[in-house]
């Protein structure tokens, strides 16, 4: 009897429990190198946030990924699925959310929905099914029957989303989901998002927003130039970012005096009657300082520990100022501001 020979498109055991893997992914575009080898390492059930300012690559990795450009070199598994020998199997696992609207304005919000659930060819008591319970879930169901061009700039990122969702991804790829929304809008996302995590939902996220990614994700990297130039938490980020430290503010003059003697490198500011003691922003660091005072005898009035932000990391790493963090205004109807989504069930059309 002759073995069955084992297909190109099994799950290795090394991608098993991880939701994206990636081994030296290269992209050009004519003599432009956009991606340059990176590698990814993302597990099932997390947020994982790509940084990088314009032009770094971060929406041709997304492209690569979910299998709307191929790379030119390098390996990909998505899904516990090989991202070029399963494509298809990789499309009925993600959904895409982009940057611009695939909302249709002259269908209502449940036509949009029941729309993607055609596309997906679900029978149509199970599209209604899922129609509605999209709608509830994001508080869409008065608007059901309004058309999509009345919608503000929030309205259709949720709508799109739901759109997204029709097909029940278990991953979900979300390039820059929150640019043009106010920050209301924003922090409805993030809440969304934060309610498919909880489901076991995997997101890779873009974004420009430093404080959507130090929010949301589990681990972030850096991509400047096609390369990743840092990877970790944020904590681990902004621990190696200099410029922590921990500031002490005194009564009078004589407790300043005493404590900038005891410290030694530290910052003194006469004027306001603060000491700034460089710290890494650990406890065993903070513990240090306070023991300190103890011992001496020295009473601060007021203690406040610094740390770096990713605004911060994002500078020391690219040499770039981050892009503004302050939020558009709701974006109209039809606006370009007003970004939207791509699904991977419209590539199959």
């Amino acid at each position: 009897m002759t073995a069955a020979r084992t297909t190109t498109t099994a799950i290795p055991p090394a991608t098993a429990q991880k939701a994206i893997t990636a081994t030296g992914l290269r992209k050009s575009y004519g003599e432009k190198l956009v991606l340059d080898g990176i590698d990814l390492d993302i597990a099932e059930g997390t947020v994982f946030a790509l940084l990088g300012p314009n032009g770094a690559g971060k929406t041709t990795t997304v492209e690569i990924l979910s299998t709307l450009t191929d790379a030119d070199a390098g390996e990909a598994w998505v899904a516990g699925r090989h991202l070029t020998r399963a494509a298809e199997a990789v499309r009925t696992a993600i959904g895409v959310t982009g940057q611009f609207s695939a909302v249709d304005n002259l269908l209502t919000a449940e036509e949009n929905l029941l729309l993607m659930a055609d596309l997906h060819h679900l029978d149509r008591r199970e599209g209604r099914r899922r129609a509605r319970d999209l709608l509830q879930r994001f508080d869409l169901a008065e608007v059901a029957s309004k058309s999509a061009v009345t919608f503000s700039g929030g309205m259709r990122r949720k709508l799109d989303l739901a759109m997204t969702l029709v097909g029940d991804p278990r991953i979900i790829f979300l390039d820059e989901p929150t640019t043009g929304l106010d920050p209301r809008s924003r922090r409805t996302m993030w809440e969304i998002i934060r309610g498919l995590v909880a489901d076991g939902v995997t997101i890779f996220l873009t974004t420009q927003y430093l404080e959507e990614a130090d929010q949301l994700a589990d681990r972030i990297a850096v991509l400047d130039h096609g390369r990743l130039i840092a990877e970790g938490t944020a904590d681990e980020l902004k621990r190696r970012i200099p410029g922590g430290h921990i500031r002490l503010q005194f009564a009078d003059p004589h407790g300043l005096g005493t404590a900038a003697g005891i410290f030694g490198i530290a910052t003194r500011d006469d004027d306001s009657l603060t000491l700034q003691i460089p710290s890494d922003g650990s406890i065993p660091n903070l513990r240090a300082v306070l023991d300190t005072l103890e011992a001496t005898g020295v009473q601060a009035e007021h203690l406040t520990v610094h740390t770096p932000d990713l605004d911060d990391v994002f500078l020391t790493l690219t040499g770039r100022t981050p892009p503004g963090d302050t939020a558009a205004t709701p974006g109209s109807a039809g606006s370009p501001s007003s970004s939207g989504s791509l699904n991977s069930a419209k590539e199959n059309v």
